[in-house]
């Protein structure tokens, strides 16, 4: 460890009811400390380490193993049909990158939460809560906006580091949904880190018992992190 992360805490925290599948308790373990080195934390990403804030956690679950960290490999990416469908669809729609968080992102945050995910751990929406997990003291993410025309529709709070991208949350008007924002937020982010000749880009873990989870496997081909480290997934026919 060098010397810009010193003093890291590194613990457990207790059990509790795991927010993606009912019958299960979840656990983690966590590291925190004010000051992380972004090349330490690239290597922690590769051990299937996650950041919310400035916590860097990593599920230990007593009983279960359903979470596996999920990335893709950028110059093995390819589009499927649907996602070439998804890419057309919006060519009405603009996008820039935001190197700070502002009031309207954040407003469009809580619309999003509180009417899609007003039954899960992230409801009601707060500014503190917000914050909790999109920043850290020791990184500063970018924020991918989408407009359509003038309006903010879609936003992407990614971490950008020497070798990869992290995507950390995405979130979108829910008038919206038929346009498929969440998969476009996502292949966006593929572009920019082949525009800023990333090898990665991480997309969290991959639950596959869970329907808010499970749609990760879409992109292909990607790499899965195992016992054995991380292994590629055939690419299988384009949907």
């Amino acid at each position: 460890m060098n010397s810009k992360s010193r003093h890291v805490t590194v613990g457990r925290t207790k059990t509790f009811p795991c927010s993606y599948l009912d019958d299960q308790q979840e656990q983690l373990m966590v590291l925190q400390e004010d000051v992380i080195d972004v090349n330490l934390f690239e290597q922690l990403l590769a051990l299937g380490f996650r950041r919310s804030g400035s916590m860097i956690y990593k599920p230990q679950c007593p009983q279960c193993s359903a979470c596996l960290p999920i990335r893709l490999s950028i110059d093995d990416f390819s589009l499927s049909k649907r996602q070439k469908r998804t890419m057309k669809n919006n060519q009405d729609l603009s996008w820039k990158i935001v190197e700070h968080k502002t009031e309207q992102q954040y407003a469009l945050y809580e619309r999003y939460v509180n009417t899609r995910h007003h039954d899960g751990s992230m409801f009601p929406a707060t500014p503190e809560q917000y914050d909790s997990f999109a920043t850290a003291t020791w990184m500063q993410p970018l924020f991918i906006e989408l407009r359509l025309s003038d309006e903010l529709i879609g936003v992407a709070i990614t971490d950008v580091l020497p070798h990869s991208l992290s995507a950390i949350y995405s979130y979108f008007a829910p008038e919206y949904d038929k346009r498929s924002l969440g998969s476009l937020l996502i292949l966006l982010q593929t572009q920019i880190a082949k525009m800023m000749k990333k090898q990665f880009l991480y997309l969290g873990y991959q639950i596959d018992e869970s329907r808010k989870m499970n749609y990760k496997r879409d992109y292909r081909p990607h790499q899965i992190l195992t016992q054995s480290g991380w292994v590629t997934e055939i690419k299988i026919k384009n949907q």
